[in-house]
């Protein structure tokens, strides 16, 4: 995983970072034990009292093999988005009594995650601008420099806050009970890398909810394709973009900045999708139905399109609670465009504590405002459609570098090598034979194929039969073989 507090520079030093050991699905102690266990002992109760208690258990159990002291700042977390929720619909409650509850619920998880994601990124820019304006430089006790990042923070605490905001608005239902609502906050197919599954979602399947053979079979098959999709293809690209993005300076030729950085769009959509299909498949085991969180992005003829189809729970979690109340498209052009970038930028931020994502953020922004600006009729929009996707990924890849980089300064030294302003010495030679080896083409021309002429996974399995079940165990079984002989098998998104 790339660990961006190895960074030299003050600022980057700031930024907090998960360092942990968790258990990941992409593991021998999960696919063996961990959920051999957790299957075993949730089907061996019958009342969904019991149930809920087994499933909660294992999941904070889940996520205590990281940190066991972030259980309890999890745990706090979801007692104070209940109570508050208590507090928005109790009988007779008043409108000032619901806006202190849902004021409290925000604050409450705000505060969470600027504490541990954002204090010292704060403080050391607050730093840098008072040593600028030659007021000295700020200096904080080392602790503050060295808090570490609970896994999954910026994905439950926007679950929880949902809660509170969806029932201020109406928009969903009180949880019964603590147990259905900690259940609810901590299941862990989803606790840590989404998608963000809304209360109100799944509601109805907390209350009352039936299992089955097939949607089991069908929860297991699912979960065995993004095993496949994160062993085969993601850890193979993953391989390959660190080679590049960890070159030295001049170590790296034009070409291969471009394999490199394709490489690592790659790694993230099937990295990150791979785990939205093992999550959906987890939670239809246990007889939850959970959003589909991708749709082929880089099918995408716009930027528009691309966040129509890219971390689709992220995007309309968005959308609802940022990009409407702030006035969305209902106050003039300018408003629109002014919004569409805000919400970019903060969600760049939501990704982490460094310039490198609020600039990934600012020119998805600006691509979006540009694109609502040209319109439908517009000359881009007259384009033949593959010309438009090649035009599509080409500004993602931009962005991706920006991404992955560890600061500004290597994002602009990928960049010139991306555009000519690369190495031409032997260790730019040595990189460019090992990222062309026939092993990394293969899995290049797969990944390519997968991604954008393959169909999505729920299109796959839109219709299970016994042979793509059988086909699915053998992949998997497959995987498995290849999974212990790699020594990368990172999961990108823990880090947010």
């Amino acid at each position: 995983m790339n660990n961006r507090s190895s960074i030299n520079s003050p600022l980057a030093r700031t930024c907090l970072t998960p360092t942990f050991s968790a258990v990941v699905f992409s593991s021998h102690i999960f696919v063996f034990y961990f959920l051999f266990l957790a299957v075993a002992a949730y089907f061996a109760v019958p009342s969904r009292t019991g149930k809920h208690v087994v499933l909660t258990l294992f999941s904070y159990a889940f996520y205590g093999w990281w940190n066991p002291w972030f259980v309890f700042l999890m745990l706090g977390s979801t007692a104070i988005d209940y109570y508050c929720g208590r507090m928005i619909t109790a009988e007779g409650a008043t409108t000032r009594r619901r806006k202190l509850g849902v004021t409290l619920s925000v604050l409450s998880n705000l505060s969470i995650l600027a504490f541990f994601k954002y204090f010292a990124f704060a403080a050391g820019s607050a730093s840098v601008l008072a040593q600028m304006l030659g007021l000295g430089e700020i200096v904080l006790p080392p602790m503050f420099y060295n808090i570490v990042l609970p896994v999954g923070i910026s994905f439950y605490t926007f679950q929880s806050m949902s809660y509170s905001i969806d029932l201020y608005r109406g928009h969903a239902r009180p949880a019964p009970d603590f147990l259905s609502f900690a259940c609810y906050v901590s299941m862990f197919p989803q606790l840590v890398a989404g998608p963000i599954v809304r209360y109100g979602s799944v509601a109805d399947q907390i209350r009352h909810r039936v299992h089955t053979v097939e949607g089991f079979t069908y929860g297991l098959v699912r979960f065995n394709l993004g095993f496949a999709k994160k062993i085969l293809l993601a850890n193979p690209m993953g391989g390959i973009a660190d080679t590049c993005f960890q070159a030295g300076a001049g170590s790296l030729d034009t070409p291969a900045a471009w394999l490199g950085v394709c490489a690592y769009a790659f790694q993230i959509y099937f990295d990150f999708s791979a785990y939205s299909d093992m999550a959906i498949g987890l939670g239809r085991m246990f007889a939850f139905r959970f959003p589909e969180n991708f749709d082929s992005p880089y099918k995408s003829k716009s930027i528009t399109e691309f966040w129509r189809r890219w971390h689709i729970s992220l995007s309309s979690f968005l959308r609802d609670y940022l990009y409407i109340p702030l006035g969305g498209n209902r106050r003039g052009p300018a408003r629109t465009y002014a919004n569409l970038i805000t919400v970019m930028l903060l969600g760049g931020l939501w990704h982490g504590a460094q310039f490198t994502f609020i600039i990934w953020g600012a020119i998805h922004g600006a691509m979006l405002a540009a694109e609502r600006l040209m319109g439908k009729d517009s000359f881009y929009a007259k384009l033949p459609g593959g010309v438009r996707v090649a035009v599509t990924f080409f500004i993602v890849l931009i962005t991706w570098v920006f991404f992955r980089a560890e600061n500004l300064e290597v994002a602009m030294r990928y960049l010139g090598a991306m555009f000519g302003a690369g190495g031409e010495n032997p260790a730019a030679a040595i990189i460019t034979a090992e990222i062309l080896r026939p092993a990394a083409i293969f899995y290049f021309l797969i990944a390519a194929l997968a991604a954008f002429a393959a169909p999505r996974t729920a299109d796959i399995l839109r219709r299970l039969t016994l042979g793509k079940a059988i086909a699915s165990l053998v992949l998997f079984a497959f995987s498995l073989a290849v999974m212990f002989s790699q020594g990368f098998n990172p999961f990108l998104y823990f880090q947010f």
